[in-house]
């Protein structure tokens, strides 16, 4: 083949070659197209790419699942305040990035560091100083926040900052438990707190103590949702697929405490602490007829707000912690001794020591009395006497009247993890130190609960602390009501006892005299104890007893029951360990006794009367009429007087006139509560004590359904 030819032939393998692959570049295009076509037909037909749904994606994109939180219960004493409730605290913080803008396109950062230091320094626990520095800092920052005085805002002081208008200050809200009065029956109330949920992630407040803890899940109630979709701008998309499910608020615990006595038992206990500075400190009152707890206390306490003193000491002393209570104890070796038949007062005994099995067991004073009765070694707190009387009638039916007094059960309170007690009872001189209180220990509860046996003419009744639970609605979901424990003894030998307990505080030689309360008759015994070291035997020292008081008024039939202990006070001379204990059982007792007397008074019905013939019944009566509208007819009335405590026995009267809003300033809550009730209007408080401001001026109309706004202090 010439070289034409072979050229010839090459220059067609050559096109054969361009065109074969122009083919398959071809085949090769298209398929690559169908590959995508496929790709895309898929997602749009079946919504779906490496195995996830689009569709859902998308939804899950554009769509945002909202919690709705659920109100937590509130908890209330025996007249409907709030002791713990459901409130938002803010936190602050301002933007000083001067490219922030709003949607108006106006300043969304500090203009004024001046005028806003000075506005929060008039607002918050923050000096104009320290406002202004926060506010100018030296290295150049987009935001700042105003540490711990910037934190835990209330709703008014928040209000009163927001009004201002200042550019750049931000708030955040958080969900908080409000103890709106501080140092309150701090661990009966207790404590509740955010806590985390790590499946949900969702944080909610727990209880930690106290109510809070016990009635956790009732308090609680239930977390909703709701399902919010957005389009691609962020607003809201409205739609009937979207899913909702509503909240439920917890129930509502409504205590048996009564906060005039608290707060009074409260002040009365800090002022001794501060005096003699004990260990610790308990006192309870309660009413001897029910069972309710009125009032009770123990230091070391917290304040529940700002969270003072929590390191003091997280259990509850009344109900967990057992102690040997000396004397005291001797109120059920006498009623033992009484309704067993062994008792005879009258006998003699010789007084000072009484040896037992080769052991000593001795009178607070060495050398005793001489020989006297057992009457009246009652009345002197004698050891020997009732080592005496736990002798004769044996240990086998003492055993049985500690028993019948539950000391050694547990009190099974709402609280949980109620300590039972413990006793040493083996060895004869055991048995006698039990008589007078030592080698057996009992809780403040115990000691409260068997007094009502004493003072019930035989029937012990269980201490309560709960009245009952509340929906949303305040309707009545759950009552508490009184439950007898039974009977440790008879009628007559409980009003023998407590005629012997009334020689301590009467009789010229009785130990109690710092008990009595002028206008009533008061039964008590008083004790003193040693306080164990841990290690078997007891501390040493003139700081190292544990005394206290059991008392109950009026002797004759007594309404309450009160008991208060201190451990270890550092007396300095000036005051007995009697009468400290005094300064808190006293005024307490006598408060609760001209709190009753004064409900017991009765309000004469003047509904429908003229207003004239109304006003002239209840001053005839010694009560004073509070009348709201110009009308000629009473239509309603308060059932009960108001400002009752400070002299005073004032009636609400609603005529059928136009009303108007009456000068409340010094009223208590409680006071406002009924005429808010009374008018059928919304009230709203902050703070505690007596009204200072009010929303609705004097003389101004009220409409139904408005809300007054309160300010307490």
């Amino acid at each position: 083949m010439n070289k034409k030819q072979e050229q010839m032939k090459n220059r067609k393998n050559a096109i054969a070659n361009r065109k074969r692959f122009g083919m398959y570049f071809r085949i090769l295009v298209i398929v690559v197209f169908l590959l995508i076509f496929g790709f895309f037909f898929k997602k749009a037909i079946f919504k779906s790419a490496n195995n996830v749904n689009l569709a859902q994606q998308t939804k899950n994109l554009y769509a945002q699942t909202n919690v709705l939180k659920s109100k937590r219960g509130t908890i209330y004493d025996n007249n409907n305040q709030a002791l713990a409730e459901d409130t938002s605290t803010y936190s602050i913080y301002a933007i000083l990035n001067k490219s922030q803008k709003t949607k108006d396109n106006k300043p969304d950062y500090v203009t004024n560091p001046q005028k806003t230091a000075k506005v929060l320094s008039e607002n918050l626990p923050i000096s104009y100083k320290e406002a202004l520095k926060t506010l100018q800092p030296k290295k150049r920052a987009f935001q700042v926040e105003f540490g711990n005085p910037g934190k835990n805002i209330s709703l008014v002081d928040k209000q009163k900052i927001v009004a201002q208008h200042l550019p750049g200050i931000k708030f955040v809200q958080q969900q908080s438990r409000l103890y709106p009065n501080g140092v309150f029956a701090s661990h009966i109330v207790g404590l509740a707190s955010q806590v985390t949920n790590n499946k949900t992630k969702e944080t909610n407040l727990v209880g930690q103590m106290g109510l809070e803890k016990s009635f956790n899940k009732t308090l609680s109630g239930q977390n909703g949702y709701k399902e919010v979709r957005h389009d691609n701008y962020g607003y809201e998309v409205p739609g009937d697929n979207q899913k909702e499910k509503s909240a439920i608020n917890g129930n509502n615990v409504h205590t048996t405490i009564d906060s005039r006595l608290e707060y009074l038992l409260e002040n009365q206990m800090t002022e001794v602490q501060s005096q003699v500075h004990p260990k610790s400190m308990n006192a309870m009152l309660i009413d001897a007829k029910t069972g309710k707890v009125l009032a009770a206390a123990q230091r070391p306490t917290f304040n529940a707000t700002t969270g003072k003193g929590l390191g003091g000491i997280w259990r509850n002393t009344l109900t967990q912690d057992a102690f040997e209570p000396g004397s005291t104890m001797k109120v059920f070796t006498l009623a033992a001794s009484i309704d067993s038949g062994n008792f005879h007062g009258n006998e003699r005994y010789l007084s000072g020591k009484y040896n037992i099995d080769g052991k000593t067991v001795p009178d607070w004073l060495p050398t005793g009395w001489g020989r006297i009765t057992y009457n009246k070694g009652f009345a002197l707190s004698s050891n020997v006497a009732m080592a005496h009387l736990e002798e004769q009638m044996g240990p086998k039916t003492w055993k049985e009247y500690i028993n019948r007094f539950q000391f050694l059960k547990n009190t099974n309170s709402v609280f949980g993890d109620d300590d039972s007690g413990n006793m040493q009872f083996k060895l004869p001189i055991e048995q006698a130190n039990t008589s007078f209180g030592q080698g057996i220990q009992v809780t403040a509860l115990q000691m409260v609960q068997a007094l009502t046996a004493v003072a019930n003419n035989g029937e012990m009744i269980k201490p309560r602390f709960v009245d009952n639970i509340t929906n949303d609605h305040h309707k009545v979901v759950k009552s508490y009501k009184e439950e007898t424990l039974g009977h440790p003894i008879k009628a007559s030998t409980s009003q023998e006892v407590r005629k012997h307990m009334e020689d301590v505080v009467y009789k010229p030689y009785g130990i109690g005299h710092d008990y009595q309360i002028p206008g009533y008759r008061v039964a008590a015994k008083t004790g003193t104890a040693q306080v164990s070291n841990g290690t078997g035997g007891y501390e040493n020292g003139d700081d190292s007893y544990l005394y206290s008081v059991a008392g109950m008024v009026p002797s004759s039939n007594p309404r309450y029951i009160m008991y208060v202990s201190m451990k270890q006070p550092t007396l300095n001379g000036s005051k007995t360990a009697s009468q400290l204990m005094a300064q808190i059982f006293n005024p307490v007792m006598k408060r609760a006794l001209t709190q009753n007397s004064e409900n017991n008074t009765q309000v004469p019905d003047v509904v429908n009367q003229k207003t004239d013939q109304a006003k002239d019944q209840l001053n005839k009566s010694h009560m004073t009429p509070i009348v709201i509208g110009d009308g000629d007819t009473i239509t309603k009335q308060s059932p009960t007087a108001i400002g009752a405590g400070a002299g005073n026995n004032h009636i609400i009267l609603l005529t059928s006139g136009v009303l108007r809003m009456p000068d409340i300033k010094g009223w208590s809550q409680k006071d406002v509560q009924t005429l808010s009730d009374l008018l059928d209007i919304k009230l709203s408080t902050t703070g505690k004590g007596n009204v200072v401001n009010q929303s609705i001026n004097r003389g101004q109309r009220i409409t139904p359904k408005t809300t007054l706004v309160i300010k307490l202090k």
